[in-house]
């Protein structure tokens, strides 16, 4: 299992600054390439402070020059947002611009607050309608010309210019949580971006079902990859367990509010809705949250791991952006690439050196 750390720019209060906010997102950038994770996901938003990134693929841009190996991914683009052609040409120019690190994921979109504003006002969940015309789009711009009719867009022959860097493009990513969503991914060469949200474990271990099912109904295509991310807080003590839920808990009002859109939000910052208006109340039940969620010691996160890898998931990412303070991301992640990353890289080298020292014997028997 190899790890990715999703992180974005973020304000809670006019009083915080965007400058502030700036650095801190490159300083963590650059402890996560230093320190190996895998990848860096950013996500797309628009008109929120609390999550800042109207363009990830600027972003990334930008973290290309501040970084040296970290793959550069978008988690997520949001279709209803984006047109075939645009989306093609800029996400190749992204790659170029990042020295082929790019990694280009995507969804339908989240928060109705934000539908209302950038799609019309349509119903958040038609945007799976959006990604699943676009997305195949984008792939025969990003191969040469083509002329596309379809639901959404119509345009003559065209092309995506520039075309990719990695051929014959980068990696796509869908997220995906119901079963048609999986199905359709894997259908269409993606690999899988995927989150619990707060829900308990067990819900690890449905997604990583849905998955091996989609597999199953697919066995025209390779394997793909499971990305799975959940909120994530390594600290040093047990005791300490309280900041960070207390933390997820908050952060988790501003998102019903983003998502069911029944709150106010005053010059891009979201108010925190009452309790009361919260769905699956009992998922913010705070022993509910340090247990769910990939709150721990180094010794417990290690232990929580286990279910994730158990379910088939080929890269755990990092969820660091609910308003956690910003020394607490920063000892997380120092924690992580410490303590946690080396289990797991010598677990992986010990199973190489069995594996290696089995497949003479394997291969003498088999003579």
């Amino acid at each position: 299992m190899k790890f990715a750390v999703s992180i974005s720019m973020e304000r809670f209060s006019p009083d915080d600054s965007m400058q502030d906010a700036v650095n801190n997102f490159r300083t963590l950038a650059r402890i996560a390439d230093e320190g190996g994770f895998e990848t860096l996901w950013t996500a797309e938003h628009h008109t929120i402070e609390c999550t800042i990134s109207p363009n990830p693929f600027t972003v990334l841009t930008w973290l290309a020059q501040h970084t040296d190996r970290i793959r550069l991914g978008t988690a997520t683009l949001v279709a209803p947002y984006w047109s075939p052609i645009r989306l093609a040409g800029e996400a190749a120019l992204c790659d170029h611009l990042t020295g082929g690190r790019l990694e280009f994921g995507i969804a339908r979109g989240a928060y109705q607050y934000e539908f209302d504003r950038m799609a019309g006002g349509i119903p958040q969940q038609e945007g799976v309608a959006f990604m699943k015309e676009l997305v195949p789009a984008v792939q025969k711009l990003w191969a040469g010309d083509y002329a596309h009719d379809g639901h959404y867009w119509k345009f003559p022959v065209a092309t995506s210019v520039p075309k990719p860097l990695q051929q014959p493009h980068p990696r796509i990513w869908v997220a995906a949580r119901d079963p048609g969503t999986f199905d359709w991914a894997i259908g269409i060469g993606a690999n899988i971006l995927s989150t619990p949200l707060s829900s308990p474990p067990a819900e690890v271990g449905v997604l990583g079902e849905k998955f091996r099912k989609a597999l199953a109904d697919h066995p025209e295509r390779p394997r793909p990859r499971l990305m799975m991310q959940r909120r994530t807080c390594v600290y040093d003590r047990q005791e300490d367990w309280e900041v960070a839920v207390r933390h997820s808990v908050d952060y988790g009002r501003y998102f019903e509010n983003l998502m069911q859109n029944i709150g106010t939000v005053t010059n891009g910052f979201p108010e925190a809705v009452p309790f009361e208006a919260v769905a699956n109340r009992a998922n913010y039940n705070p022993q509910a949250v340090r247990d769910n969620l990939m709150f721990g010691t180094p010794d417990e996160v290690i232990e929580k791991l286990q279910v994730y890898e158990d379910a088939g998931v080929d890269q755990y990412c990092l969820g660091l952006s609910f308003n956690l303070p910003f020394e607490l991301q920063v000892k997380t992640l120092r924690l992580f690439i410490d303590e946690v990353m080396p289990h797991f890289a010598a677990r992986d080298r010990d199973r190489a050196r069995d594996h290696a020292q089995t497949a003479p014997r394997r291969a003498a028997v088999g003579h």
